[in-house]
């Protein structure tokens, strides 16, 4: 039990981290913006309602099976957009 609760605290740390850094809810935002896609139809796509993906939006962190179904849904490789800004390339 004692090592669930100290992966729990690092994914804690993890998360804070993460909400100085790379913002991977806007970053999905600009994406869908920029492919021109509407929230109710990605809401479909996902199998949820519109107000889970304005929640997306507001993330600064995502599971990666969610993040493999939008990279699959959008026809966009957001693996490859957190590893280029972990690797300095992103502003």
């Amino acid at each position: 039990m004692g090592e669930a609760h100290n992966h729990s605290t690092d994914m804690h740390s993890h998360n804070k981290v993460q909400d100085t850094g790379f913002h991977i809810g806007r970053h999905i935002k600009e994406v869908v913006a920029q492919k021109g896609v509407k929230v109710p139809w990605l809401a479909q796509q996902l199998g949820c309602h519109r107000n889970n993906v304005y929640l997306i939006f507001s993330r600064s962190w995502i599971d990666t099976g969610s993040l493999m179904k939008l990279s699959q849904i959008l026809e966009h490789d957001f693996f490859a957009d957190l590893s280029g800004w972990y690797n300095g390339e992103h502003q």
